[in-house]
């Protein structure tokens, strides 16, 4: 399977993660299994929610997916992006979708100085090393 890449201007509006976890089901569906495309769309979710509540501008979702990964990233045009995990009570319904993404991700990050914030889950499946490549 070779790099497939994606991209997405999304509203800034309370439907936007709706709009970003359909926009990942269009680009994955038939790249993923329903629990990697369950857990990215989540995670999507997760992050587009984060730019409409915190970020400033316009809202930029872009996707990748190959044999080995998926990378989603969501951009804003906000000034930067504080990094924290914070501990809720129980009963808080907001302030979790950072700690979501930390546990479901494979890796997760932002782009020091900005409110470019992405993560990466890793696909499942054999890996083969440099000695089990098909010859030419």
């Amino acid at each position: 399977m070779g790099s497939q890449r994606f991209n997405a201007e999304l509203p800034r509006t309370v439907q936007a993660p709706g709009i970003a976890r359909r926009s990942v089901a269009g680009w994955f569906e038939e790249a993923l299994s329903d629990d990697e495309l369950d857990r990215a769309r989540l995670l999507t979710s997760e992050l587009v929610a984060n730019a409409v509540v915190h970020g400033h501008g316009k809202i930029t979702l872009r996707g990748s997916v190959d044999g080995d990964r998926v990378l989603v990233e969501v951009i804003d045009e906000g000034a930067g992006f504080e990094r924290v995990l914070r501990q809720h009570d129980f009963q808080d319904l907001h302030g979790r979708g950072l700690s979501i993404v930390d546990a479901e991700a494979s890796r997760w990050g932002i782009h020091e100085g900005t409110t470019h914030v992405w993560f990466e889950l890793e696909r499942s499946g054999p890996r083969l090393g440099p000695e089990a490549k098909p010859s030419l």
